[in-house]
């Protein structure tokens, strides 16, 4: 939806990207919800999830940017979907491991190449951009500012 008036935010690339990013997230979604019956949100959950060897808790939350609270409210709500597994570590009495399953791991798998064959295809008509140029160039600036946030501590 754009603001009544113009852009108060004005023409920067910072918004820009922010915006792009906006409306991805808006779009997988949509397609998420419709072919998967999850939101974008449970589908990073267990992306990073499928990312990770064996988090407890607080690592996952470290890894999503949320809460140790955030996490431990959603764990039951996956694992009873049949996405999640979760274990007791035996060297630390009150840590719970998180495990995909199998049917969360095909689900990120099938989600993902779904999603990336969708935007690779409504991206295959914008002729005039060098897309790869265009990724390499988006990982080149993430990597700076990624460099730039661990060099601040």
């Amino acid at each position: 939806m754009e603001p009544v008036g113009g852009d108060p935010l004005g023409d920067r690339l910072t918004v820009t990207l922010h915006h792009l990013v906006d409306v991805l997230d808006e779009y997988a979604d949509g397609l998420l919800s419709r072919e998967y019956g999850v939101s974008l949100s449970q589908y990073l959950f267990l992306a990073v999830l499928c990312d990770l060897d064996s988090p407890d808790i607080t690592t996952l939350a470290r890894c999503l940017r949320v809460s140790k609270a955030a996490v431990s409210k959603r764990v039951g709500s996956f694992v009873d979907a049949g996405w999640v597994r979760t274990s007791d570590d035996p060297g630390h009495g009150r840590r719970v491991v998180l495990h995909p399953t199998a049917a969360g791991t095909r689900l990120v798998a099938t989600a993902g190449e779904r999603l990336e064959a969708e935007f690779t295809a409504k991206f295959a008509r914008v002729t005039h951009v060098d897309l790869a140029a265009l990724h390499t160039d988006l990982k080149v600036v993430l990597a700076t500012l990624q460099d730039s946030t661990a060099a601040r501590g």
